[in-house]
């Protein structure tokens, strides 16, 4: 049976990456006066895009810090439901260590959500179809938001225009999960129920639970999620349990927002010096080749397991592959590639191949939802670029940790040694490799630089609409003034 989603509880960011809207911008603030926060909140909330229809003119969407919640009154250390990572937040020292925030990727370096930089409780994602609507939307959202002086903003993360390419050059977007009860979704179902069949590995349907709380998840239990006592909603505003109890986490998601900045010059001087021919000279069409080798993609999108010698502008939007069948060794995308890392798809133990490979990758996958910035859009006055990664999943520390900690930073992954993801793992000791496997011999890289590094971050609880309203108008007096 196939799961349902209350789309029009649920914010539109869970349902859509607002692909209509490619301007967008992010404010962050911090709660000042949480009771009087309370009317700010309320005026952004009743703003918000549900996951209804694609909108064609704005979106917003809102979402909160663990300590944000606590400065409305909700206490998410005592209550049940809150994951410990998602409380501690994104820079407590175990938490850090774990996704390899150290070195220059410390918290102490970051350009906020640091333990040096201001409070982060609030974060207000806009979306517009042109940068002169944006320019508008901040404006009312600054407006209605910072009226009476109950919150203060923070910081502003600019966008660059939505392109369908990151800052490195590659096209962006196109391995995201098929979500149980999306469009899409429902179509395959409906297709390998009629004995039509569901497409390749690149087509699996994801379980809804996997991104929304409230809905069974890959091991069809429903993930923990923060339910109330009933007296903490006497007018039911929020949704109930079959048992009563008030749902507060039903419909939500939780949001990862990390600023990566993208040093371009450094990445692709790196593959120049490289890929030299014998007498010193550039040689582009290695250096693109080698690019395409750390990634697992070629510049247009197209997958090397089907591309291995050059791009094929025809596959550019190409997910319907494995690895197990047809590239096993490495040898034509590398073991070490980046989006073999991140998606593993069906090279997974304990039975590589197996419908049970692919079942045990359908259990960290997340939705994306990033924003490449730059050069004006970093929010500094700088010529940065990079991405705002944005991800979405209902259990951090399955999806979006583990992603982060086992299969990217793990510089033994698939059998390596000294190999942390090419892009954007974190470097140990000027050690950092790449290897190309090859017959007869292999191909190793050695010193990568760091080509990506935090700038800022933070855990967020992305709340259904119901459970919005209800934290903006009802929610027990309290938090920490």
């Amino acid at each position: 049976m196939t799961t349902t989603l209350d789309r029009q509880d649920v914010q539109g960011l869970v349902t859509r990456g607002y692909s209509t809207l490619p301007r967008a911008g992010f404010l962050v603030f911090a709660i000042t006066q949480p009771t009087a926060a309370r009317a700010a909140l309320g005026w952004l909330a009743r703003r918000v895009t549900n996951g209804l229809s694609e909108p064609s003119d704005i979106a917003v969407n809102l979402a909160f810090t663990s300590d944000g919640l606590r400065r409305l009154g909700l206490e998410t250390p005592e209550l049940g439901g809150f994951p410990y990572e998602f409380v501690a937040g994104m820079t407590a020292p175990d938490r850090s260590r774990f996704l390899g925030d150290v070195g220059e990727n410390a918290p102490r370096y970051w350009r906020w959500g640091g333990p040096a930089t201001p409070p982060v409780h609030v974060l207000v994602m806009l979306y517009a179809r042109d940068e002169q609507r944006l320019h508008q939307l901040e404006g009312e959202t600054r407006q209605g938001a910072l009226a009476g002086g109950a919150l203060a903003e923070t910081v502003r993360l600019g966008t660059a225009e939505l392109t369908g390419h990151e800052p490195f050059g590659f096209r962006d977007g196109i391995s995201q999960p098929l979500v149980e009860g999306l469009s899409k979704a429902e179509g395959l179902s409906k297709a390998a129920a009629a004995g039509a069949g569901g497409g390749g590995e690149g087509d699996q349907v994801v379980r809804a639970g996997e991104f929304v709380l409230g809905y069974p998840n890959e091991y069809g239990l429903l993930t923990d999620r923060p339910l109330l006592p009933s007296r903490y909603d006497p007018d039911g505003l929020l949704p109930r349990t079959p048992q009563g109890v008030a749902d507060f986490g039903r419909n939500g998601s939780y949001l990862v927002f990390r600023q990566l900045r993208q040093d371009v010059e450094a990445f692709w001087g790196y593959l120049d010096a490289q890929t030299r021919r014998p007498d010193g000279s550039s040689d582009p069409a290695a250096r693109d080749a080698l690019a395409a080798r750390m990634v697992g993609r070629w510049s247009s999108g197209a997958p090397l397991v089907h591309a291995p010698r050059q791009d094929d502008p025809a596959l550019a939007t190409d997910n319907d592959f494995g690895y197990f069948a047809t590239d096993p060794d490495g040898l034509r995308c590398p073991l070490g590639a980046h989006i073999r890392r991140a998606n593993p798809r069906d090279s997974l133990d304990p039975r590589p191949g197996s419908a049970e490979s692919v079942s045990i990758g359908r259990r960290h996958r997340l939705l994306r939802r990033g924003r490449p910035y730059g050069p004006d859009g970093s929010g500094d006055g700088t010529d940065a670029r990079g991405l705002h990664f944005i991800g979405l999943n209902a259990n951090i520390s399955r999806q979006f940790e583990f992603i982060q900690h086992t299969w990217l930073n793990d510089p033994d992954f698939n059998g390596l040694h000294d190999a942390p993801d090419p892009l954007v793992g974190p470097r140990q000791d000027n050690r950092s490799t790449f290897t190309e496997q090859g017959r007869p011999v292999r191909t190793r890289h050695l010193a990568l630089p760091q080509f990506v590094t935090v700038q800022g971050g933070a855990y967020f609880f992305l709340p259904g609409l119901r459970a919005l309203h209800w934290l903006c108008t009802a929610a027990p007096e309290g938090g920490q003034q």
